[in-house]
């Protein structure tokens, strides 16, 4: 893991490291691989790389980003690169892939996480078993319904799981209780997550859904609020208080400090965070590095 600034409160350091995992290439940013690639090279070079977690490739563009990693500056952030490589329709055979490439290591860069997909116990265990050596996989799972049984596939092959917490669309945001039975879920079962998409602000908010200067807006969840919602959920807290911390649309109610982080007047300590960093949302992936980094250190209740 990355190691925050010695500037950083142990509070924010426990919130924050090498949360943030780069998907550029998706919606709805949607960059060319140039672009993404120099971009996450930037990032690791600056001030901020410390929030930084790995790069999110598809499998099946893995060769672009080859030639991208050639094209860069000789100066640019290259070597040792961490991947999460999200697996296609073909997940058994993108498992293969990643098996190769992680044997050549290109500049030093291994696929160290893999992303997939599954909706039955035998989805689940089918991506775990192709899973190379040395891999740690997530599977997505659908959540409209009760997850635990899906969840608990999940535990019994010794993989993680990983939920789709927003989208392009507003039918794509789903609802917060929703979330927090999937991270209760987790918890029960003992296993870790991440989340993706949607979260590309601290605190849950009304925003807009694309780019597009015309783009409907809807209400977004905020990645500071679904880390500590987990967090508190790993540290004994009941859905209603992970709801709070979920619904919370304040940017004023949020104070980190030292040792514990505050939002909606709910006070989540710094071990709490560490442990839910390490068991509960491990990191999220967001199209933009920026805009998550940035708002967070806007706040003026950061200190």
């Amino acid at each position: 893991m990355p190691v925050a600034p010695a500037t950083a409160s142990g509070a924010l350091a426990a919130l924050a490291v090498g949360v943030v995992d780069y998907a550029g290439l998706f919606p709805p940013a949607g960059l060319d691989m140039a672009t993404a690639v120099a971009n996450h090279a930037g990032y690791r070079a600056s001030d901020d790389a410390w929030m930084l977690g790995r790069f999110v490739v598809p499998i099946g563009r893995l060769a672009e980003w080859r030639a991208a990693m050639a094209a860069l500056p000789a100066d640019a952030s290259r070597d040792g690169w961490r991947l999460s490589g999200l697996l296609g329709a073909d997940g058994i055979a993108d498992c293969a892939t990643v098996a190769a490439f992680n044997a050549e290591a290109p500049h030093g860069a291994a696929i160290d996480v893999l992303e997939g997909k599954a909706s039955t116990r035998e989805g689940v265990d089918a991506l775990a078993a192709a899973a190379p050596a040395g891999t740690t996989l997530y599977v997505e799972l659908p959540h409209a319904t009760d997850p635990a049984p899906l969840v608990e596939a999940v535990r019994a092959a010794g993989v993680r799981a990983k939920i789709r917490t927003g989208g392009v669309v507003a039918e794509a945001i789903p609802p917060a209780a929703e979330i927090v039975r999937f991270l209760r879920r987790c918890h029960e079962a003992g296993v870790a997550c991440k989340a993706t998409a949607g979260l590309h602000h601290p605190i849950r908010g009304r925003y807009r859904l694309t780019y597009a200067p015309d783009a409907p807006t809807a209400t977004m969840h905020g990645w500071v609020n679904v880390v500590l919602a987990a967090a508190a959920i790993g540290s004994g807290a009941d859905d209603a208080t992970a709801l709070a911390l979920l619904a919370c649309d304040d940017p004023a109610r949020l104070v980190i400090g030292d040792d514990v982080v505050t939002l909606a007047g709910i006070a989540v300590p710094r071990s709490a965070l560490e442990v839910g960093r390490a068991r509960g949302v491990v990191a999220f992936g967001s199209c933009s590095f920026r805009e998550p980094v940035d708002e967070l250190r806007s706040l003026a209740a950061v200190r």
